[in-house]
């Protein structure tokens, strides 16, 4: 079988240095390269041949949900697999929307580890348990999926700008209204007013619009 190479991204050398030993455990997959930093890593791709890049969220140069999106943008054909200490849903959101095929926590096990690794290699998506249980699977699905481009939007008054970053953050429409100081209804209207101005109608559309425009 052919090994299934892999770069190694993260912002903390021994922690690269650990996952490095723990794969190389396995003959059936070759570590390529590793580095610690976002940029370096788009660097890395242009250079080296890879199927998979295992990367944590919290990359300097290039923040790690940013990195996912490049990645799929410039090497459509390599896997991203997340490793990450986050474990808020509004992460693993972001991550499914930019691209990535897995998303595991840290504290998850080596077993863990290789059968998300599998799961990738066999064009599936692998999701931590810890964050997978009680999610809609066409959510998933949804995040995942290649969609149209967004028809021309109208412009988002500033408010509404901040309601959409809180929206996909995973904030409810309650916290948004404790956090900027308005009522339930408020938010509930600015809610409608975006979705309307950008043509969606699913918070997960929402999702890929802030992604890809830059507002997380």
């Amino acid at each position: 079988m052919t090994p299934y190479r892999v770069i190694v991204a993260a912002d903390h050398s021994l922690f690269r240095s650990g996952l490095r030993s723990l794969l190389e455990k396995d003959p059936a997959i070759h570590i390529v390269e590793e580095t610690g930093n976002g940029l370096e890593l788009l660097s890395l791709l242009e250079r080296v041949t890879t199927d998979l890049v295992i990367l944590d969220i919290s990359l300097p140069g290039l923040r790690g949900i940013e990195a996912i999106h490049e990645i799929q943008k410039g090497f459509p054909g390599v896997g991203v697999l997340v490793l990450t200490m986050h474990n808020e849903r509004a992460f693993l959101q972001q991550a499914l929307a930019a691209g990535a095929q897995g998303y595991l926590l840290k504290d998850n096990t080596a077993a863990d580890l290789f059968s998300a690794i599998e799961r990738i290699r066999q064009g599936n998506i692998y999701i931590s348990q810890a964050l997978s249980e009680g999610m809609d699977p066409e959510c998933i699905t949804a995040l995942q999926s290649d969609s149209r481009p967004f028809a021309q939007p109208e412009r988002l008054t500033i408010r509404e700008k901040e309601v959409l970053k809180l929206i996909v953050e995973g904030k409810t429409s309650k916290e948004i209204g404790n956090l900027l100081f308005i009522s339930f209804r408020t938010v509930n209207r600015h809610r409608s007013s975006i979705m309307r101005k950008l043509h969606v109608n699913k918070n997960t559309d929402l999702v890929k619009y802030a992604i890809q425009h830059g507002y997380i």
